[in-house]
């Protein structure tokens, strides 16, 4: 079983709120005088949406899917499952998935091809976090807020089976093995 022994933190809450703040800026300027819908990826990127939102001074949209490939583990499961879709329809939409982390690119490909069927008139991706990954490095995001290193990392949003999503820094968890 694993068990956290330390969260050391990579990020801090001033440096994702200056960047936040950044990218807000960048993607109302992309949007200008449009009203993009913004989809969340629950339950991780709400507090980044949230951050977002509040700093895009433009009129915006939002709604909320629920996706998981992890479970409660801290690897990949490899299966994408839909937990919780849109209220409504997006086609014609300008839409923007607001993601928390790429990680193994596994639950983004399968959202993008979901939401292209859907055809809305745009659909482009921001995400808080990108690990550096040979399997990720491909995928074209729009707009990242950080690289950051392969590791298991939480806070701001992200988790370790439900905990440690109210950090307000990220963090790499440093877990212990027990019974290995």
């Amino acid at each position: 079983m694993d068990d956290v022994v330390a969260i050391d933190e990579l990020i801090s809450a001033a440096t994702i709120e200056a960047r936040v703040r950044e990218l807000a800026g960048d993607i109302a300027a992309h949007y200008a005088d449009r009203c993009p819908l913004l989809i969340g990826v629950l339950n991780g990127a709400v507090v980044f949406m949230a951050d977002l939102a509040r700093q895009m001074p433009i009129e915006l949209d939002f709604q909320f899917m629920a996706v998981s490939s992890y479970g409660a583990a801290t690897e990949s499961s490899g299966v994408v499952q839909i937990l919780k879709d849109l209220d409504s329809p997006i086609e014609g939409r300008e839409v923007l998935v607001v993601e928390d982390i790429i990680d193994s690119g596994l639950t983004i490909r399968y959202l993008m091809r979901l939401l292209e069927q859907r055809r809305p008139a745009d659909i482009r991706i921001v995400t808080l976090l990108r690990k550096d990954r040979p399997e990720v490095r491909d995928l074209h995001v729009d707009w990242i807020g950080f690289e950051i290193p392969d590791a298991f990392v939480v806070g701001y949003g992200l988790d370790l089976a439900g905990r440690f999503r109210n950090l307000p820094f990220v963090g790499v968890a440093v877990l212990s093995h027990e019974g290995r």
